[in-house]
């Protein structure tokens, strides 16, 4: 049919390219359609924005319902790593059609510029979002010079 529509059209193209399709679908895993660069796996937790600016890096983590108590905060050979547990209080003899708030065991690690000072660590748990600030070592921040 489609020699006719086309004129000479190899019809094989479409089995190639569905071969093809497969084949990165193998290669790169259920994820490989619709990640961006700036995405995680569906279910990280939990969410991360980072931000850099010349004095500091700011972490964000958005975790409703933790418990501050239970969270760990180390910085270890510029890694970031946050870890911790969120229990969740379930209806036991409730049938769930739908779970998408999650709860468990987490770990995020996040790499850090190598002009970090892991001396210099704050880290705050406010309504829901745990903010770590790393500060820069100052030797290494930008300095105006004033020419004369």
């Amino acid at each position: 049919m489609f020699e006719t529509l086309f004129g000479g059209f190899d019809a094989d193209l479409f089995d190639q390219l569905r071969r093809l399709e497969s084949e990165a679908g193998q290669l790169f895993g259920p994820y490989a359609r619709g990640a961006g660069i700036r995405s995680v796996h569906r279910g990280t937790f939990p969410p991360i924005n980072v931000g850099a600016t010349p004095e500091r890096v700011d972490v964000y983590l958005f975790g409703a319902g933790l418990d501050p108590k239970r969270i760990e905060v180390s910085i270890q050979q510029n890694l970031l790593t946050v870890s911790g547990s969120r229990a969740l209080d379930a209806n036991q003899g409730a049938e769930y059609y739908r779970r998408e708030r999650y709860d468990g065991d987490f770990r995020r690690v996040v790499t850090l510029p190598d002009d970090v000072d892991p001396e210099k660590v704050e880290a705050k748990y406010r309504d829901g979002v745990l903010h770590v600030a790393i500060q820069r070592r100052a030797a290494t921040r930008p300095r105006q010079i004033t020419v004369s």
